[in-house]
Parts: C-alpha cells; structure tokens; sequence
C-alpha cells in the first residue's frame, strides 16, 4: 500500500463528525443572524476583541465548535472544561495558568461546556477572573441563562441565542457529508426529507446519522422510508422535566388551548407525554385550565377534567391517554371566559384591603335573647318569601359599600348569568327606591 492510499484510508477511518467539524467562520452553518455580515457575534470577532459571553441554544447547534473556532480566529489560548467532569479545583487550575500566559501578553478563551450545571458559589469563583479579563469566558448552555446563571455573572457577559439548524442548513451537511464521503448519500428523496425531520435541528445527531447510513448501506443501494427506518434508530425527544422545555411546553399547551386552536394543544400535550411527562400532571393543568379560562362560560369543563383525571387513573396509559385527549378537544372547543379568575383576584384584594369589617346586622345570626335585644337578625327578609325569591337587601359590610367582582361575557353559559345578574340587579334598585 502506497503512501497517499494509506493516508486517504487514515482520513477516512476519522469520525465523520469530527472530518466535518469546521474550522472557519466561513464553514459553520446555520446562525446567520449571529454570525452573517453585520450580525453582532460577527462584528466582535471580526474586531478581533472578545468580551466574556454566553451561548444559549439546543444541543447540535454548534456552540462548542464556534468556541474552538473563535479562540483561533482572535490567536487567544483555548481551554475546555465541562461542568459535568470539572470541580473547582479544574477551575482554579484553569485560572491560575491563565494568569502565568496572561503575564506573557497570550489570552486565554476559557470554554465551559454545560455551564448551568456549576452551583451559585462555583459561578461566583468566575467572577474576579472576568472582571479583570484573567479569562474570556464562553459559556454554553442548552437552559435558559436567566433561571440558571447568577444574576451577577449575566451582568458581565453578553448572551447569544443559537437555534436548531434549519433545513437548509442540514441540506448543506449532507452535501459536504457526500464531498468527504466520495459518494452521494445513498436514499431517495422522501428518504432524505425524513432524514432531515428525524435530526429535529441537532447538527451533531444528523451527522451521526449520515454516518449510520454511509456505513451500513452498500454502494448500490438506495433505501426508501421504511428501510431508512430500519437501519436508523428513532430518537428519543429530547425534554427535561424539570427544566425549562417542561415550562415551553405546558406554556404551549395552555395557549393553544386559551386561542381555541385544538390541533395545536393536542400536539403539544403528545410531544410532552412522548417525551415522558407525568400525565397526572397535564391533568392537574388541564383541571386548572377548567376553571381558569373556560370557568362558568361552560360549566360542564370542570366537572369533565375531573371526570378525565379519574378515567386516566384507573385505565393509565397508554388506554387513558384518550380522556386526556378528549379533556383537550373539549377544553379548546369550549367557549372560554376568565371572569371568575377576575372576580376571585379582586375579591382576595377587597379582603386584604377590608379585613376587619363584619357582615351588617341584618344578616347576623341571633341564637341568644341577647343578640336579639343588640339588633342581630334584625331586618333581614327571608327570600323564599317574596314573590321574585329576591329580597334585594346589601350583604355588604356598610362601611364598604357594594362591589361589583363577577362581570360574566358575552359568551356560552354567562351570556345566561350576566341576564339573571342583570334582572336581579334591576330588581335590587327598584326595592330599595
């Protein structure tokens, strides 16, 4: 074997990923809006002076190869750490080399990969080393910086939004996949739009699965859907439970169902069971939501979230998902109203505000001669006895005055209240002229 044969198959027998990973700017795909022309990350590096910053995105979207690449492109030192793997005894390691090469006049581009996972103390031992730009610290995280980072490191570093890749940009992946490989990817076109929806916008996971596919496809072969499905393994959604893609997701489910748009709510509630939620817990959301935003516009929603939630626990899942599907049709379809969630705020806050007044008299009860001889009970008319059954007299404390809390719409079930509200009300006036 020659020399240029041995070294083409030392090229070849290199990770797929790592033969694409790049090593320019000009090589990254995807992240136009931080890094075309004119884009604010593109404007600090081609200014050649890096400030500490943050990058924020999903996992495959390249924060960690746009650090490599940044180190390069301003001559800085670059070290790595993972948050996952370092204590502080890494850091502080790591700080106190940078201050040796500091000496020299080299810079130090300090990458910590999964930064959310340092506690509040480690991230305050960043502090005294960015503020005197001992380090450029990159950080990245795939969780929202503002629940997850001290408010005093945000303070002092930008944060940058990256985005999963967009078709497009994975269009282009396979296109220097098929350079490096020598061959063209070996589906057909439906095959590669599923390819591209499978990868969900994770760089990284899409080149894994170029690879799986080069590797275990022979060279005259072309596979379809379902066979591409054979060789590749489905990925698991990717959602945390307790981290901010749960709040993404119930934010989701709640507002698709607040606009009436069902469709939307019933994906948003599958991709949450799919990816492992407890279903009691959408039902707990779902009961709230029954009161919350359906309330008295529709006053059977309550009483079928609670029939929902019974029915999921003693069938489970997968058979019980079906009443959690229907909760969902219902709820969305259903006219909405938050009028009582209105009226129960402003009552709380008349509460607060008039804690010490006690009810008039009139409806006071007077078990005793004495509580009689004080007034206690006196006046008040009992409402069964008269014509209308309304007596018309103030529940109110006297010092306070009447209040109006509950103003039902214009819609389902209220449309009926807000007419007996409003007879009653009229009613009310005439009796007491």
């Amino acid at each position: 074997m020659n020399q240029q044969s041995s070294l083409f198959g030392e090229v070849l027998s290199r990770p797929l990923a790592d033969r694409m990973r790049p090593t320019q700017i000009s090589g990254i795909v995807g992240q136009e809006e931080l890094l075309g022309d004119g884009a604010p990350l593109r404007r600090m590096i081609d200014s050649g002076k890096l400030s500490s910053f943050i990058l924020w995105g999903p996992p495959g979207c390249g924060k960690t190869t746009l650090a490599r690449i940044l180190a390069n492109a301003t001559s800085m030192r670059f070290v790595a750490l993972s948050a996952v793997f370092s204590g502080v005894a890494d850091l502080r390691k790591a700080f106190e080399e940078a201050e040796k090469y500091r000496a020299y006049g080299e810079g130090t581009l300090l990458f910590i990969d999964e930064i959310h996972r340092f506690n509040r103390a480690q991230q305050d031992g960043f502090l005294p080393y960015v503020e005197n730009g001992t380090v450029t610290l990159v950080g990245a995280t795939t969780e929202n910086p503002s629940f997850e980072l001290n408010s005093a490191l945000l303070s002092r570093c930008k944060v940058f939004v990256l985005k999963p890749l967009s078709s497009d940009a994975l269009e282009k992946l396979i296109t220097k996949a098929e350079e490096l490989q020598h061959r063209t990817l070996p589906v057909d076109a439906d095959a590669r739009k599923l390819l591209i929806e499978l990868a969900d916008g994770d760089g990284r996971y899409f080149i894994n699965l170029l690879e799986t596919v080069y590797d275990l496809t022979g060279m005259n072969e072309i596979l379809d859907c379902e066979t591409l499905l054979k060789v590749v393994q489905k990925r698991a959604p990717i959602y945390d439970k307790d981290r901010e893609g749960h709040y993404n997701l119930i934010s989701a489910l709640h507002k698709s169902l607040r606009g009436s748009d069902t469709d939307a709510a019933l994906y948003w509630a599958a991709r949450m069971i799919e990816g492992g939620e407890d279903p009691k817990y959408l039902l707990r959301r779902l009961t709230r939501f029954a009161s919350e935003d359906v309330g008295l516009a529709d006053p059977q929603a309550l009483p079928l979230a609670l029939a929902a939630w019974e029915s999921y626990e003693r069938l489970g899942s997968p058979e019980g998902e079906l009443a959690i599907a229907e909760l969902i049709v219902y709820l969305g379809t259903a006219p909405k109203s938050n009028s009582l969630e209105t009226a129960w705020i402003a009552a709380k806050k008349c509460a607060k505000e008039y804690s010490s007044l006690t009810p008039p008299a009139h409806i006071l009860n007077a078990p005793t001669s004495m509580m009689k001889e004080l007034g206690y009970g006196k006046g008040y008319i009992y409402d069964h006895d008269t014509p209308e059954g309304f007596s018309g007299q103030d529940y109110f404390p006297e010092a306070m005055g009447r209040k109006n809390f509950y103003r039902p719409v214009e819609r389902g079930f209220e449309r009926e209240i807000r007419r007996r509200l409003e007879y009653w009300n009229n009613l009310r006036i005439k009796k007491n002229r």
